[in-house]
């Protein structure tokens, strides 16, 4: 009998403007929900501007849950769409 551990994989996009980095970081925190993590963040000051503008990729943490099965195959057949396999053991 094996045990998996599967979690949600969403992800969301998000852009703030301000006029420093420190300024855009907080938006962008203030703006993360629980469970969730920032995953990427570019910044960019377009020309003849004064504004910083962050793009910033955030995904989905939490909600994992225990999933079992006899094998493998059928484990990866319990997995749901929209969401992924993180561990397998024996039990």
């Amino acid at each position: 009998m094996l045990s998996g551990r599967i979690r949600p994989i969403e992800t969301r996009e998000l852009t703030v403007q301000a006029p420093s980095i420190d300024e855009t970081r907080q938006q962008v925190r203030s703006e993360v929900p629980e469970g969730w993590d920032l995953t990427d963040a570019a910044a960019t000051m377009p020309k003849a501007s004064t504004m910083i503008t962050l793009n910033a990729k955030m995904a989905r943490r939490d909600g994992v849950e225990e999933i079992e099965a006899e094998d493998i195959a059928a484990l990866r057949a319990k997995v749901p769409e929209g969401w992924q396999l993180l561990s397998v053991c024996e039990i």
